[in-house]
């Protein structure tokens, strides 16, 4: 148990402030699309077919054509744009109308949040730390309630420290996180799972790695150049005659020497904001090479699909959204005062006695 116990301590004192910063810009990134306040980020989505091709054709004729179009969602009125230079992007209406362009991710907040909470600002090898930062959290959780057990009998809930004193911290710390315990669990184990994919076969089960790294995996390279005038509306229909009740989300260009453009969809049954039901096009002649329905999946890829959207809330309405919240406010306070306890605790004064008086 002591060693359980000094484990728990150096570990949270040394990366406690690491997941609450992790947890903080989560948070933040789950209301998103309410506090991006930008002309028409309100309106209404537009999934009309013609509609969809008209903006698509207008976005894709500018004179610098964008890396891909994630399409207005029911939640956030504006398409966004990337661009092949590193961290620029922009917003336009639904009709491909400008509204604002970024060169660098810092010009955006929720561009620099997103990095953040994603690479921690340092591409793949802040992944990684974020995916060890999320492995090291179940631990806590593991082991924070083997220490509560012993002391449960002087369980007492509190959304606040007593008093901001060492004791009363460590008190709230123990008891708090013991009743979030369930709910933490669920963000870190999500969290985790999309960073290391093979954590996946111990909680989904054996083989669900292989099984969605195959699922996921695009066609075999073409050797084919983008034409300068790509068929986008007669590719956007026919996605919409093979799936018709499916939103369009996003179209993107061919990556590296792939030769194929691709087009996301979102069936009505899929939890994935963006979906994963994928086409995928000959760059030169608009040909369709494959369509991969996101419903006939094994399971396992299915559930694995469904872990972005209960670590960000994006499903559930707003109840469920409450729910992360509050698990993210909670990893953040105990991740912060965890990191306060351990290295910036004062000791405690000793009181001075009296003079005995004179005699």
């Amino acid at each position: 148990m002591g060693l359980i116990d000094l484990a728990h301590r150096w570990l949270g004192g040394l990366i406690g402030l690491l997941l609450a910063v992790l947890a903080l810009s989560g948070t933040i990134l789950a209301y998103k699309d309410t506090w991006v306040m930008l002309p028409h980020a309100g309106d209404a989505q537009v999934q009309d077919t013609a509609a969809l091709a008209a903006a698509a054709e207008a976005i894709m004729a500018a004179p610098e054509r964008p890396r891909s179009i994630v399409f207005a969602s029911k939640t956030f009125g504006l398409n966004q744009l990337s661009y092949p230079q590193a961290g620029a992007g922009a917003y336009t209406t639904q009709q491909g109308e400008l509204i604002t362009r970024w060169t660098s991710k810092w010009e955006r907040p929720e561009v620099w949040l997103f990095d953040l909470h994603h690479h921690l600002f340092t591409g793949d090898t802040g992944e990684i730390v974020a995916g060890v930062a999320g492995l090291c959290g179940l631990g806590f959780v593991v082991t924070g309630a083997i220490l509560w057990w012993r002391m449960r009998r002087a369980y007492e809930f509190r959304l606040w420290p007593r008093k901001f004193e060492r004791f009363a911290i460590l008190r709230h710390h123990r008891d708090l996180g013991v009743v979030m315990a369930p709910i933490l669990a669920l963000s870190l184990i999500t969290g985790t799972i999309m960073v290391f994919r093979p954590v996946a076969d111990a909680i989904l089960g054996p083989g669900t790695s292989a099984q969605v790294t195959a699922a996921l995996k695009p066609p075999p390279p073409r050797k084919a150049k983008l034409a300068d005038h790509p068929d986008w509306r007669g590719m956007i229909e026919t996605a919409r005659r093979l799936y018709p009740t499916a939103e369009v989300r996003i179209l993107s260009l061919p990556r590296g020497e792939t030769g194929l453009i691709s087009l996301r969809m979102r069936q009505p049954e899929e939890w994935l904001p963006n979906g994963r039901t994928t086409l995928y096009f000959a760059a030169d002649t608009g040909e369709l090479v494959r369509a991969g329905d996101a419903l006939a999946m094994p399971r396992q890829v299915q559930a694995y699909n469904a872990l972005y959207p209960l670590h960000s809330g994006k499903v559930g309405g707003l109840a469920y959204r409450l729910v992360i919240t509050l698990s993210g406010l909670t990893l953040m306070t105990l991740g912060s005062l965890t990191v306060w306890t351990f290295w910036f605790r004062r000791k405690p004064r000793r009181r001075r006695r009296d003079p005995l008086p004179a005699t």
